[in-house]
């Protein structure tokens, strides 16, 4: 805490000078992240046809239809995934906390699956169908926002303790439905369910693409300017609230932007582990423990590492691909058995 005092003084808007240019030097990593993802693939596309707009046709239909939105879609999931963590990290002064530990990943996974086996056959070929399934993993994130706010209403401000603890419990009763749910699904009900809680970027289209870039711009964009009571919230919720910060509106603002920006994620990429949890600590390593530095540079580098974790997706088995999830948890795992090593040599 000493360390955020000290950072405030002599700051610009997005911290230390320093700081910034840690900010920039991660946007242009994830700027080369990106134009490489757009070229690289199993149809390969060089840079200069890229930027001069000379390919042929079906190049052009690659970029557009097919690796932009898919790229685009990555650096969303990635930004959304770092702020959150970064954000619930703050708010619960817990350093294992992310985005599917209140139980709203596992709510929208739990309304996809349902989706996924239980939709009429005429539905799902239909034109409509291409909807169904973020649709129903945004409502799963949606009854298990509203599900917590009942649970925990009336504790006051020991309602993040309780909805630390309803969350876990809502993740282990999600994962007994979806055990149903995978149960009773036929083969290639099965087939999809696997795939799709693996994660993958693979069946965006614009038309998904848009409204779910505006909810999750929108998110991070309500998040970052909490970065200052975050930084008071980390003395207690007390000493936070005679500091003038409204904690109950704040905790609101928090839950239904993560809720958000995280149920329009998993709809549409599926379950994508630990890049919620590790981000924050690798920005924190990089450059600090302000939250006024901490939740950008969370964004881009969640982005980044999401794009190029899906580029590794793409290219690792060339025509075929590797699920996003598998990429993620392959780095995150041995990240986070580090962490929790440091943690008990630290005491962190």
């Amino acid at each position: 805490m000493d360390e955020i005092l000290r950072s405030q003084q002599g700051t610009t808007r997005f911290g230390t000078k320093k700081q910034i240019s840690i900010l920039f030097f991660i946007s242009i990593f994830c700027l080369i992240a990106f134009l490489l993802a757009i070229a690289n693939g199993s149809y390969q596309i060089s840079f200069t046809e890229l930027f001069a707009g000379s390919g042929q046709n079906i190049q052009q239909i690659v970029i557009t239809e097919i690796r932009l939105p898919r790229v685009l879609l990555s650096c969303l999931v990635g930004a959304s995934l770092g702020m959150s963590g970064a954000v619930l990290q703050g708010l619960f002064r817990n350093p294992l906390a992310d985005p599917g530990l209140i139980g709203v990943s596992a709510g929208a996974a739990l309304g996809a699956s349902i989706a996924i086996v239980i939709t009429p056959a005429f539905i799902a070929e239909s034109s409509l169908g291409v909807f169904v399934l973020p649709i129903s993993g945004v409502l799963g994130a949606s009854f298990v926002i509203a599900l917590l706010f009942a649970l925990t209403k009336g504790f006051g401000y020991q309602g993040i303790t309780y909805l630390l603890l309803v969350g876990i419990a809502v993740n282990a009763i999600v994962g007994v439905a979806i055990g149903v749910l995978t149960y009773i699904s036929t083969d290639s009900e099965l087939r999809t369910l696997t795939f799709w809680t693996m994660g993958s970027f693979g069946g965006i289209n614009w038309s998904l693409l848009i409204p779910a870039s505006i909810v999750i711009t929108l998110s991070i964009v309500l998040l970052i300017p909490i970065s200052r009571q975050l930084d008071l919230v980390q003395l207690g919720e007390i000493e936070a609230y005679r500091l003038g910060v409204d904690v109950k509106k704040l905790k609101v603002r928090i839950i239904l932007c993560c809720a958000s920006c995280v149920g329009a994620s998993v709809a549409l990429s599926g379950m994508i582990g630990f890049v919620g949890l590790i981000v924050p600590h690798l920005a924190r390593l990089i450059g600090g423990v302000s939250h006024r530095y901490l939740l950008p540079a969370s964004a881009l580098l969640g982005a980044c590492i999401m794009v190029s974790a899906d580029l590794l997706a793409r290219v690792i088995i060339q025509p075929a691909e590797l699920p996003i999830g598998l990429i993620t948890s392959a780095i995150g795992s041995p990240f986070f058995l580090w962490l929790i090593f440091k943690m008990k040599k630290n005491d962190y």
